[in-house]
């Protein structure tokens, strides 16, 4: 299972965090991390293997957006700031639209991306 990791820049450090507490589900063989550039370094930086894609105001929004659409990425974690404004938020805005139209599990904070990853954590 492919998973997306976003995060906001005031949102990075919670993402890390976040992962740390389910590294030991994060690890396992069968899940693979994808996320945007500065994202992806943080979380490298913490010990995940993640294939990192552009920065979001680059384009990495719309390149995981892409993979969404391609069916190769099956759950997405975007830890939004909603306290902040972005000037990308037209990519933000699509990637979203994509999760919902293609039926992509979609969580903007921390307590969303637990409950998906306890669904998938009892899948056999």
């Amino acid at each position: 299972m492919e998973i997306a990791i976003i995060a906001h820049d005031g949102m990075k450090a919670e993402m890390v965090q976040f992962l740390n507490k389910n590294k030991e589900l994060l690890a396992k063989e069968h899940i693979k991390l994808i996320a945007t550039g500065t994202t992806g370094s943080k979380a490298e930086k913490a010990g995940f293997k993640v294939n990192k894609m552009l920065s979001g105001p680059l384009g990495g929004d719309a390149q995981i957006a892409a993979r969404v659409a391609e069916g190769k990425t099956q759950m997405v974690f975007f830890f939004k700031d909603p306290l902040a404004s972005h000037a990308h938020e037209a990519d933000i805005n699509m990637l979203i639209r994509v999760c919902d139209v293609h039926n992509v599990p979609l969580a903007t904070n921390p307590a969303t991306a637990e409950l998906l990853l306890q669904a998938i954590s009892q899948q056999p």
